[in-house]
């Protein structure tokens, strides 16, 4: 039997989230070529989005949720960013542009912070979507809480110097495994997501 829309799009926002989790870390550690670097950074932000849309599909089965919405929307923002931050800064640093300009490097971590700020923003809604959902409930949402709390606190005390090379703690890393637990915690949900559409198709 062909699945519902809503979950093709919970089971799409699966594979985003997966996504999102190998290639971050690959960015922030593998040494890899300019152009795998490239792929990868365009790649992130499409996941990001993809996976926040899925989770927004799923929170909004249990009930109608301004948060979950306002978390996707912020995410897939979050996502674009992170994408034009980590093309201009390649494009910089490998020599494309000769002269590196105080005025360029501004730009880069204007981008690096809005990137943050964007998915710190998305973090606190989705946070607040899970507290009495059923799949999530109060230890995602106030570890998700902390983490978008500490990564908008460390990036705008610290602006325009990133938390990491202003002595702080780069909590980036932790947000992102905050997300593939949701992720995880998504596809576990599957079979949940099917019996809610059965019963809702049923009551009608």
């Amino acid at each position: 039997m062909k699945s519902p829309v809503r979950i093709l799009w919970i089971e799409a926002g699966v594979i985003g989230g997966l996504a999102a989790s190998i290639v971050y870390p690959l960015l922030l550690f593998a040494p890899l070529p300019l152009a795998a670097t490239a792929v990868l950074a365009a790649m992130l932000g499409p996941a990001i989005g993809l996976g926040s849309l899925g989770l927004r599909e799923l929170l909004r089965l249990e009930s109608p949720s301004v948060a979950a919405t306002i978390g996707a929307i912020g995410n897939l923002i979050a996502g674009a960013l992170f994408t034009s931050m980590a093309l201009v800064q390649l494009a910089v640093r490998q020599g494309s542009v000769r002269a590196v300009s105080r005025d360029v490097v501004g730009v880069w971590l204007g981008l690096d912070v809005a990137w943050d700020v964007y998915i710190g923003l998305g973090t606190l809604a989705f946070a607040v979507a899970m507290i009495r959902h059923p799949r999530f409930g109060r230890s995602f949402a106030i570890s998700g809480f902390v983490a978008g709390a500490a990564v908008l606190i460390t990036n705008l005390v610290t602006f325009p110097v990133p938390p990491a090379e202003a002595g702080w703690l780069d909590v980036g890393p932790l947000v992102g495994l905050w997300y593939l637990a949701a992720t995880v915690q998504a596809w576990r949900s599957l079979g949940w997501a099917r019996r809610k559409l059965e019963t809702s198709a049923g009551v009608r």
